[in-house]
């Protein structure tokens, strides 16, 4: 399955899934990452992370760790 670490500058892509546990998803969620939110990359750091999302009209970091953790389509 495609992570929101393998996409793609510019491109929108939908929540699938997420995975991990406990507090490390509940963090994800608490950002506005949940099931069926569409998600558009913004940038990606040099070293590849950050990745700089815009979620819920809002822009968001997040470490590329976490970004394994979020399956897209």
């Amino acid at each position: 399955m495609k992570t929101l670490k393998d996409a793609k500058i510019g491109e929108t892509v939908k929540v699938v899934k997420l995975n991990g546990q406990g507090a490390v998803k509940r963090r994800i969620m608490d950002m506005g990452i949940t099931k069926h939110v569409e998600i558009y990359i913004r940038k990606v750091a040099p070293l590849g992370d950050p990745i700089e999302v815009t979620v819920r009209g809002y822009e968001l970091s997040l470490r590329k760790a976490d970004a394994e953790m979020i399956e897209v389509e």
